[in-house]
């Protein structure tokens, strides 16, 4: 059995409403926790994203790095996400308004991918495997 029963992968936001409000409509859900200081959404069964506004990471955090404010949209992080139909991943990003990086491209190693950003500026890739 392995050690590690669940993944959270949490992203500093500069707005948490503006965020939560994104990616309810990216994941095509409502937030599974939506309290000050933390939005929470489960994916799929060992997989969660969380949502932190800056200032709450920067009180954790103290003065022992640059403050997370620095970072808006500069690419910190991607979340690549591996999907039932990509079109349909694509088609619904683009419709609310996500920064498109890249469209729907077969890549070398045995992906198809497209890639957005979120107003924080942290990528999002939607990908299906070739064949």
């Amino acid at each position: 059995m392995k050690h590690i029963q669940l993944t959270e992968t949490i992203l500093y936001v500069e707005n948490q409403a503006v965020s939560t409000t994104f990616y309810e409509k990216l994941f095509r859900q409502k937030a599974d926790l939506n309290v000050p200081g933390m939005t929470e959404f489960r994916v799929s069964a060992h997989c969660k994203i969380g949502l932190m506004p800056n200032n709450g990471i920067a009180k954790i955090l103290k003065n022992q790095t640059p403050h997370p404010q620095t970072g808006i949209g500069i690419p910190r992080c991607e979340l690549y996400f591996y999907v039932e139909d990509i079109s349909l991943e694509y088609a619904n990003a683009t419709a609310l308004g996500a920064q498109l990086i890249s469209p729907i491209t077969d890549r070398d190693w045995g992906d198809k991918v497209c890639y957005f950003a979120d107003p924080d500026g942290h990528i999002i890739a939607f990908a299906e495997k070739i064949g």
